[in-house]
């Protein structure tokens, strides 16, 4: 073995093996009256979650859940929702940082594919494309950690 392959083994790495649509819900209850144009654009909500697994030694399947409705009450316009997955390797990654990576980095790379799901839906059920806002994944992780010690503390 060369020293380059040495180096090469060495270096951390993160590939995506395969990203697929686990689940996809697209409702319109409303038709054909939710399609009539109005003066106000609708409320529209969105919950992001993310969900990891560990499938082998050094693969690990995250499902990114997208789950919006736009509308109120009786007056819903649209829901959907889209589990979007991806199968990654992670590899020469410390212990330490692998949570991250996988709650952070696995997301940030499925989102752009989510996001276009979400708009071909909308779109293919009669409202204008919903181009959903950039995430911070990052931040999520943060919150969820914050919220496990928080929880952690309380039951002590």
């Amino acid at each position: 073995m060369t020293e380059a392959d040495t180096a090469n083994q060495a270096r951390p790495s993160l590939s995506a093996l395969g990203q697929y649509i686990k689940d996809l819900s697209f409702e319109n209850p409303n038709a054909p009256n939710s399609l009539v144009p109005r003066e106000n654009g609708p409320n529209i909500a969105i919950n992001v979650n993310v969900n990891a697994k560990q499938i082998g030694e050094t693969d690990f399947e995250v499902e990114l859940l997208l789950e919006g409705k736009a509308g109120e009450a009786d007056d819903v316009m649209f829901r959907f929702e889209l589990i979007y997955a991806g199968v990654f390797r992670i590899l020469n990654i410390p212990a330490e940082n692998i949570q991250g990576v996988i709650m952070i980095e696995c997301p940030r790379l499925l989102f752009p594919f989510a996001r276009q799901i979400v708009a071909d839906s909308v779109r293919n059920g009669g409202f204008p494309p919903l181009l959903i806002d950039p995430i911070d994944f990052a931040g999520l992780y943060q919150q969820k950690i914050s919220q496990m010690q928080s929880e952690t503390v309380g039951n002590a």
